[in-house]
């Protein structure tokens, strides 16, 4: 049950970013500096390797999540919601803040990425709560 319980919810953190990136995606290509071609969509081979990455990292997260939850007594969907909002309000966001400060990347580009990892945080606690 724990297995599918991390593959439920990286598979929902997973969903919530596509979502989340094809609704924001003209203001996050734009903040992140993407290069355009005239049609307005990004230049670029198109691999599918970020998506498999970003696949393979919400996993990653929702296994160490599970773990975390499990070794605090973190049970209900409610505390695993509010843990998970947690994790990426207090220990993602500011990670990403401090990586697009050094290298001066466009507050809105912390914004965009940091509410993705505040949201798809709660969502991975939340399903993982409610297995």
């Amino acid at each position: 049950m724990e297995l599918l319980s991390v593959l439920a919810a990286g598979a929902a953190g997973w969903l919530l970013g596509a979502v989340w990136y094809m609704a924001l995606s003209k203001p996050w290509m734009e903040a992140a500096g993407f290069p355009l071609d005239e049609d307005g969509k990004p230049q670029g081979n198109g691999s599918p390797m970020p998506i498999v990455i970003s696949g393979v990292a919400i996993l990653i997260v929702a296994g160490m999540m599970r773990h975390m939850f499990g070794m605090a007594g973190i049970d209900t969907a409610g505390k695993t919601l509010i843990a998970g909002l947690g994790i990426g309000l207090f220990i993602i966001v500011p990670w990403i803040t401090m990586n697009y400060a050094y290298s001066m990347r466009p507050f809105k580009l912390t914004l965009i990425d940091g509410g993705y990892a505040v949201a798809a945080c709660g969502v991975v606690g939340l399903v993982l709560g409610l297995f």
